[in-house]
């Protein structure tokens, strides 16, 4: 193990006074715990999982953590979040009635259940704020183990401003690349798969990490045995331990009821990570959970007597109660004295912040009781009527779903009243004011939002030349490197051969391996890599080899990146890039096209798919002007392909949202993306030979979707439609349809049923004949438009089957 310097000497009253402040913090949390549980039960909350029994360990974390350091963690860790002073009791509660204010619950304004704490990376305006001169937390999420391909990134992030100098604003993310990452989970969690392989590439990465596992035996009712080899993560992580020849971990054991141990422990793990960026497991175990698992249900119904009397004697606090005794550093009155102040000071707490949270909804009462009077005194129904007013204003905690649940009914009853004008008029200004509470910052709301991004044109010399497309793609990155210090780019193959499709060729050389980097195979971890460098300032682009394998990350994508700006109120970002390739693959693993899958987990983040290297160059120079994660989805047939040679390589951008008219025509409208367009390019050219004039659209961008609404210009002109697309039946297809008929009212134009045609149910066999029989040709495309022809003008266009 590895030797630390001792701390300053202080004095014995200022160390008493330091453990002393210390107790009292982790009564308060302990309390919090307790009167928690209570509120729920009582049906003041919805439900609840604290973080009883770790109170001791995470005041030792607490005490290790600077500023500029991050903490990406489990739903339990509410003590360490009030020692670094970031939560408060009165926070604490207002999470858990899922306050709506952001000024008095910063956590997430209600978004997400009590327990899950967060930070503030950005201002109001969603500008980053000065990192290194706070504490910080990313913002947790529920899914086990999920925080930890995040945890990665923020601690590579110190490795990349350490090693590379002239990065933009760097002072506000990094001081020379001090800063540690702490990642916190559950014993049982580290059963996920996210959970080793962020672990293993951690270990390959060497970055400041410290990872400390909260070890009560079980998870939820399920014991050890049943969850980890040997019942022991630190036993079978043992080969991850350092030598003298071989980079690896520090690992450490400790008890989580021994205080100075792990005050010990931690400052020990704080000065390798902080000084030496390696990597730290701390696996503290004999925690105990004095409530259970949480408000669902009891413990007592999966922990025989030997082990619930146990926990009672080993529990954390009443450990290091007995210790202070011990050591004469409090007496048992002393102690009392501080512990009945921790209660007073919680039941304080949870009664103001249940008053905060419950008088802004009586108010509103109030006001619907009194409009509902005013209604009923000129209705029909004013028996009914009065008797919905005095029933809601006589519920003595309402929410406010019962007020306008009350407030809809009674429109029912005056619709052809004159009160209908009254009761209309609340309900649309109580929509219009709370909504946004409970939907807003699903995307960026700043001033750099990726469609508030002006599209500047390809500019092209008379001496310009066709090249092979990679070329574009790899002098595009070469321009965007030299113009952003802070943009680096990592994924399989990505670094030494310059991706397998040679897009980044020469640029490792060039800017070296922490810009343009090689790593393993593991797709969550390369994602989480994106987000936490990106939640540090940095504009990581992570490469995720085929839209295939984008299924590896899915979950990190939907349950972290997407949610990120919503669950946070727009106070944290990542505005990650994900670049990837696909459509028109060949084979079972290698279709290319699970855009739907994509677009219904996905939302908070963008979805580009750019039917050729110079627009997806467009984009990335785009994204790169904006702070919000994308998915970028480079055409893998496309790379050989020639296009002409931009000469403002780096410049040219193309717009988020966006569609792009490629071919007039007056007699249906062709919808499509990606390689699929060429397809449909063909079969428009031998339209036109029979006399189909054909609309050819690219979407270009499917989230967000033509927000200019020009589809429905084409459609209102050619007054047909057909979406091709290779995705499965009812994919993307469906998600296009339904933007352009319900959301942009094109079915008011359309003279014809209104079509898709997709590939098969079935993934593609093997081969390109495998291809042909399973998705959309340029056949399929002729004849589908010539059946639409045919209905509309069989005198024309006689049967072809």
């Amino acid at each position: 193990m590895t030797e630390v310097e001792n701390k300053d000497s202080i004095t014995f009253d200022d160390f008493k006074a330091e453990v002393l402040n210390d107790y009292k913090l982790a009564r308060i949390s302990r309390e919090c715990s307790l009167l928690g549980r209570k509120e729920v039960l009582t049906g003041k909350a919805k439900f609840g999982i604290f973080g009883d029994g770790k109170e001791v360990p995470q005041l030792a974390m607490a005490k290790a953590f600077k500023n500029g350091d991050f903490r990406s963690g489990y739903y339990r860790d509410q003590t360490f979040m009030m020692a670094i002073g970031a939560l408060t009791p009165q926070q604490f509660f207002a999470g858990l009635y899922g306050h709506i204010d952001l000024e008095l619950e910063p956590m997430s304004a209600g978004r997400q259940m009590g327990g899950h704490f967060a930070t503030h990376s950005l201002d109001e305006h969603g500008n980053w704020k000065n990192l290194t001169k706070q504490k910080n937390s990313s913002s947790d999420i529920s899914p086990t183990a999920g925080q930890m391909p995040r945890l990665l990134g923020l601690a590579q992030a110190s490795k990349i401003y350490r090693n590379i100098k002239n990065i933009t604003n760097a002072d506000l993310f990094s001081i020379n690349g001090n800063e540690i990452a702490w990642g916190t989970i559950g014993n049982a969690s580290t059963s996920e798969g996210l959970f080793f392989e962020t672990i293993n590439a951690a270990g390959v990465l060497q970055v400041p990490m410290v990872m400390s596992v909260w070890d009560d035996e079980y998870g939820i009712s399920v014991h050890a045995k049943y969850q980890t080899t040997k019942e022991s993560i630190s036993e079978i992580l043992k080969g991850f331990q350092r030598d003298s020849e071989n980079n690896g971990y520090e690992i450490f054991t400790v008890k989580g009821w021994d205080y100075p141990a792990l005050v010990d422990t931690y400052q020990k793990a704080s000065q390798i990570a902080r000084e030496e960026h390696v990597p730290v497991l701390i696996h503290v175990d004999e925690l105990t959970q004095p409530q259970g698992h949480s408000t669902s249900g009891s413990h007592e119904r999966y922990k025989n007597e030997e082990r619930l009397a146990w926990e009672t004697q080993f529990d954390c606090v009443a450990q290091m109660r007995s210790w202070m005794i011990e050591n004469n550093l409090a007496t048992s009155e002393e102690l009392e004295e501080i512990e009945n102040e921790a209660k007073k000071e919680v039941n304080e707490a949870k009664k103001q912040a249940w008053l905060n949270f419950i008088t802004p909804i009586k108010n509103e009462q109030k006001e619907l009781e009194t409009i509902l009077l005013q209604v009923a005194s000129t209705s029909e129904n004013k028996v009914f009527i009065e008797k919905m007013a005095r029933d809601i204003g006589s519920i003595k905690e309402p929410i406010r779903k019962e007020l306008l649940v009350t407030a809809r009914k009674v429109l029912r009853m005056v619709i052809h009243e004159n009160g209908r004008s009254i009761i209309t008029h609340w309900i649309s200004n109580y929509f219009n004011a709370i909504q946004p509470k409970y939907s807003s910052h699903l995307e960026s709301e700043s001033q750099n939002k990726a469609t508030s991004i002006q599209e500047i044109a390809p500019s092209y010399s008379n001496e310009c030349e066709e090249v092979d497309a990679r070329l574009i793609i790899r002098d595009n990155f070469d321009a965007i490197f030299t113009q952003y210090p802070e943009a680096l780019i990592f994924g399989e193959d990505s670094g030494n051969i310059g991706d397998v499709n040679q897009g980044l060729e020469g640029l490792q050389e060039k800017y070296g391996e922490l810009r343009v980097s090689d790593v393993g195979i593991r797709e969550a971890s390369i994602l989480g890599q994106g987000i936490g460098m990106a939640m540090r300032g940095l504009r990581p682009i992570a490469e995720i080899q085929y839209l295939d394998y984008l299924l590896y990350a899915l979950q990190i994508m939907s349950d972290d990146l997407a949610t990120l700006q919503y669950r946070t109120h727009g106070r944290q970002k990542a505005p990650v890039i994900i670049r990837t390739r696909g459509h028109r693959l060949e084979g079972v693993w290698h279709s290319g096209s699970p855009m739907g899958m994509i677009l219904n987990a996905v939302r908070g983040i963008h979805v580009l798919v750019p039917r050729n290297m110079t627009k997806a160059a467009g984009f990335y120079n785009t994204l790169l002007m904006s702070d919000e994660p994308a998915l970028v989805v480079e055409c893998l047939n496309g790379y050989r392909l020639k296009e002409k040679m931009p000469n403002n390589i780096g410049a040219f951008t193309t717009a988020i949202g966006v569609v792009e008219t490629i071919k007039q025509g007056v007699d249906i409208t062709l919808v499509s993306y990606g390689s699929t367009l060429r397809l449909v390019e063909q079969a428009a050219n031998e339209l036109e030979s029979i006399g189909i004039s054909a609309e050819i659209i690219d979407v270009q961008s499917l989230l967000p979707f033509d927000i200019h609404h020009d589809i429905v210009k084409s459609v209102s002109k050619t007054n047909r439609l057909l979406i091709i697309d290779e995705d499965v039946p009812g994919g993307a297809s469906a998600y296009i349809l339904q933007k352009i008929l319900e959301e942009q009212n094109a079915y008011q134009y359309l003279d014809s049923k209104p079509h898709t045609l997709t590939a098969k149910a079935h993934r593609p066999a093997y081969g390109t004949d495998g291809d042909y029989f399973s998705k959309p040709s340029s056949e399929d495309i002729f004849e589908k438009v010539y059946e639409i022809m045919h209905e509309a003008m069989p005198y024309k266009f006689s049967k072809l089957y």
